[in-house]
């Protein structure tokens, strides 16, 4: 296992200031998918492979932007799936992420993502309204399992092999080759569904879509979190939970 030195970290931030870090990381998360969806749709109409290239390009570097921005302050979870299993990985370890704070960043996450998709609407001046975009087909949800399975598996290990610094280039990276490699474009993250059900452009999703999309999600996390123990057992210093970004 690759293993380097753990630099220690400072106290963890309060909670008050980790929570607006996962509401305004989510937030932005889903402006820049929601706006770029926008854009590249009024951009090059009629082209959606040129479409998906401009929205998946735009996803990849802003996401990675956005969890060296924030990943200091809150760990850059932005996703509901890795605040659980960010939990579970580490809820032995008394440093690790608390059992507590699970609900308020998946709120703050939730709200953010919908906040987010509200924002891009009123900057490309569309009407907030539900998305007609259905995407539960069998296939979109077994990709979301894939997709989400390899998100958390990379996320943890990073954790796991003590490389966090690579998590904003791999994670945006990630992100955007699963853009082209699941039939689903890749949502990997409850709060980005929620949120981009209320845009009823490219990048949306229909309601009635949400809750399997969830379900999906779910299950591929629970995948990955085995994956990751599976291949990376060993726990990794306590030194380097707090003050790194995750994902």
């Amino acid at each position: 296992m690759n293993q380097t030195v753990p630099v220690p970290t400072a106290a963890p931030h309060p909670i008050a200031s980790r929570l607006l870090a996962e509401f305004l990381g989510t937030a932005l998360l889903v402006t820049v998918v929601v706006g770029s969806g926008i854009a590249a749709a009024r951009l090059s109409p009629g082209d959606i492979g040129i479409q998906l290239l401009e929205n998946s390009t735009a996803t990849a570097l802003g996401l990675a932007v956005l969890i060296l921005m924030l990943g200091p302050a809150s760990g850059a979870h932005f996703n509901p799936v890795v605040t659980a299993a960010d939990w579970f990985l580490a809820r032995r370890d008394p440093e690790g992420f608390a059992g507590v704070h699970i609900a308020p960043y998946i709120l703050a996450q939730c709200t953010g993502g919908i906040a987010g998709s509200l924002l891009a609407n009123a900057m490309f001046d569309v009407g907030p309204a539900f998305s007609h975009n259905e995407r539960a087909s069998w296939n979109h949800l077994l990709a979301e399992v894939v997709a989400t399975a390899g998100l958390v598996l990379l996320i943890f290990s990073l954790v796991r092999t003590d490389r966090v610094a690579l998590a904003a280039p791999a994670v945006g990276a990630y992100i955007g080759a699963a853009y082209w490699f699941t039939s689903s474009t890749s949502f990997a993250n409850p709060a980005v569904a929620i949120g981009r059900m209320f845009s009823d452009t490219f990048a949306g999703i229909a309601p009635t879509s949400v809750p399997a999309f969830v379900v999906a999600q779910i299950i591929g996390a629970a995948i990955g979190v085995g994956l990751a123990l599976a291949l990376y057992p060993t726990a990794p210093s306590p030194h380097t939970h707090q003050g790194e970004s995750h994902a």
